[in-house]
């Protein structure tokens, strides 16, 4: 039987224009677009109407104020800056200490969160219940209550003369945390270019290693090539700027101290305060990843006389990352907005500083806006950062 029209066999039928009108992914479609135009007239009406009352108040509004001369001091900076700077410079500022805050506590966070959460799975009893007792305080207790309990338990700690002292190289005391340091020298700044270097060149050969045991299946221990790649190559810098030694130690002299480094008694219990928060968060992730991993996957790994490194390495870690990364995203996100908190203690983070800038100008809405685009922005970067990671870690299916 031969078919009567082979012209259309394997066409698609013409939709007329009342069909394509009445279809569902249509009216879909003008739906979106219908929404966004009512949210885009609506922020339109609103941001008219904030232009007209601060113009009937005799307000200037526009971004021309980060321009303007700031006429105020800030107590700890990462860059230089002094009162004859900028408003956009002093917002600066508060970026950088929000940065490193944020930074030094997702550190702090990762590796108390992943030492708790280890422990949580562990085999021996007290640890384990020592484990989930800390979990269950620091996730219990608001972020600001522990934020604001550190900086009173720093503030009251004893004078510089009364200093805790750190085995010889540092103090603590109610100015903060005094530690020694590397006096500066050319051969730092070309170590830290060689740690760089080392990390690049790790990954590279072990993901040279990788492919080589995924072709030939022999295995290459790239274990202690990276460690001395890593650490070899910032050492043998050191050795060829002649090894300087010199170290800066913190003395006692007069109300306060000389030499070495101090960190701020607010950045130590911002720090302090978000990093215990945020670590019972990924302790708990920590701990449900590793449970993630299959007991049976284990057992047969240890069954074919596996080493212990080898099963967390090849076994357990590869499908405990998949479930730990994306929410330990979140948390890193949150942590850093939870440095805002940084303005109760008076810390100078961005939040703070956009404070005083906006008492300033009496620009309170441009001010806000840009403390809420940053706070986007790194967010978002982020984000960005761990969710390539994610994709490096993935399990790639054949």
């Amino acid at each position: 039987m031969t078919d009567a029209n082979p012209g259309l066999r394997g066409k698609r039928p013409r939709r007329s224009p009342k069909d394509i009108l009445y279809s569902e992914n249509f009216r879909t479609v003008v739906y979106q677009i219908a929404l966004a135009a009512a949210v885009a007239l609506l922020g339109f009406y609103l941001y008219q109407n904030v232009v007209e009352n601060l113009a009937r108040q005799n307000i200037a509004t526009g971004f021309g104020f980060l321009g303007q001369v700031s006429q105020f001091e800030i107590g700890e900076t990462l860059i230089a800056y002094s009162a004859r700077d900028t408003y956009g410079r002093a917002l600066a500022v508060g970026l950088m200490n929000t940065l490193s805050v944020s930074a030094a506590g997702i550190v702090v966070a990762t590796v108390i969160g992943f030492s708790v959460g280890i422990a949580r799975v562990s085999s021996n009893w007290l640890l384990q219940r020592l484990a989930t007792a800390y979990v269950e305080i620091v996730r219990n207790i608001p972020v600001i209550l522990q934020v604001i309990f550190w900086a009173a338990v720093i503030r009251n700690l004893p004078a510089p003369r009364q200093a805790v002292e750190l085995w010889g190289m540092g103090f603590l005391s109610n100015r903060g945390l005094t530690f020694a340091m590397p006096s500066a020298h050319a051969a730092h700044l070309w170590m830290l270019a060689a740690l760089v270097a080392g990390i690049a060149l790790a990954i590279l050969a072990s993901h040279k290693a990788k492919r080589h045991r995924e072709a030939t299946g022999r295995y290459i221990d790239m274990l202690w090539p990276c460690v001395g790649l890593i650490v070899g190559l910032p050492v043998l810098v050191w050795l060829g700027f002649g090894a300087p030694h010199e170290i800066s130690f913190p003395e006692r002299r007069g109300f306060n101290f000389a030499g070495g480094a101090t960190i701020s008694p607010e950045f130590v219990a911002l720090m302090t305060g978000i990093s215990l928060y945020s670590s019972g968060f990924i302790a708990e992730i920590v701990r449900a990843g590793i449970q993630a991993t299959p007991r049976g996957q284990v057992e047969a790994a240890r069954s074919i006389a596996l080493r212990p490194r080898f099963i967390l390495r090849y076994v357990v870690l590869p499908q405990a990352l998949r479930v730990i990364v994306p929410p330990l995203t979140s948390q890193y996100v949150s942590l850093i907005k939870n440095s805002s908190i940084a303005v109760v203690i008076g810390y100078p983070d961005l939040v703070n500083i956009g404070n005083t800038v906006m008492n300033q100008t009496g620009q309170a809405v441009e001010a806000i806006a840009v403390m809420m685009l940053v706070y986007l922005i790194v967010s978002l970067v982020t984000s960005l950062l761990m969710n390539f990671y994610n994709r490096l870690v993935a399990i790639k299916e054949r």
